[in-house]
């Protein structure tokens, strides 16, 4: 079996967790993919498993790989599937981070998914992913994304009017910061901030949530992720940012965008205890009286 880990960087005290990982998957006697950040902080780590492979891009991963575990936050993991990409490996997160809606195993359960994965007991949510076409090159190879595609004004520039469209027939003009359209995995991230509805991962739809509306009778709206969904953005500033996930671009406003559902999906490796209706409870403290 081999297994890849990805971090974007880890403290000194996380630090331990990688070392116990690392002891786990040896005691099962698993090949393991280290990523070249981690190695470039902790070179103690090869001490311990010399035969490690160290890996720097999403070409040093081939389909032989059976997991990716990423060991931080929901942003490490968003990371992992760039470097998955349609490999369909499964993506395990710990979550080092604070909230953790995907990365949503403890890591104090280390060894509990050592063993699920051993033995085969845990669960793959299969996540859906957005993707983008535009008349310029963007994103480089990898122009899609978990969680959401946003449109959004640049820092200093007045609010833009995004012109948006559902298979070619008008929708809306947003007189706004900007908007999201959020995949059902996302619906937990940026869109719940500019208050968005939660969906279930296995809804089927895109939610298109306007930031900061200028029109307060401009609200939500879910649509079937059948629909391609695509925008003209006016505004006074020459330019405006595109984000897919945690990455950026600015372009003109000449640009011509669209999204749609991406051709493959994500795997996320959940343990069996572990359930969207639990994750909600737990990370938004539902059920529970603070005034007791």
């Amino acid at each position: 079996m081999k297994v890849a880990i990805y971090s974007r960087g880890l403290d000194a005290e996380q630090h331990g967790h990688l070392l116990t990982l690392v002891h786990e998957l040896q005691r099962h006697n698993i090949s393991i993919y280290l990523h070249e950040a981690i190695v470039a902080y902790y070179e103690d780590v090869l001490a311990i498993a010399p035969e490690t492979i160290i890996f720097k891009t999403e070409k040093d991963l081939d389909d032989t790989v059976e997991c990716l575990i990423s060991l931080g936050g929901d942003g490490t993991i968003l990371d992992s599937v760039a470097l998955i990409r349609d490999k369909e490996v499964p993506i395990l997160g710990i979550n080092f981070g604070r909230l953790g809606f995907l990365a949503s195993i403890g890591k104090e359960e280390l060894s509990s998914a050592v063993d699920a994965l051993i033995n085969g007991t845990y669960v793959i949510d299969k996540r859906s992913l957005i993707h983008l076409d535009a008349n310029v090159p963007m994103f480089n190879d990898a122009p899609f994304a978990l969680n959401e595609f946003a449109i959004h004004k640049r820092d200093t520039s007045p609010m833009i009017k995004i012109h948006t469209y559902l298979n070619g027939e008008f929708l809306n003009t947003y007189w706004a910061d900007g908007l999201i359209v959020s995949t059902p995995t996302g619906s937990t991230g940026y869109n719940l901030s500019c208050n968005g509805p939660i969906v279930f991962p296995e809804s089927g739809s895109f939610l298109i949530t306007p930031v900061a509306p200028h029109n307060l009778n401009v609200r939500p709206i879910i649509v079937p992720d059948t629909n391609i969904i695509s925008f003209e953005v006016e505004g006074r500033a020459e330019q405006f940012i595109c984000t897919m996930d945690a990455r950026k671009q600015i372009v003109g406003k000449d640009v011509q965008l669209a999204v749609k559902k991406e051709l493959f999906g994500v795997n996320l490796v959940r343990l069996n205890e572990n359930s969207f209706l639990s994750t909600l409870r737990t990370k938004l403290t539902w059920g529970l009286d603070k005034r007791n």
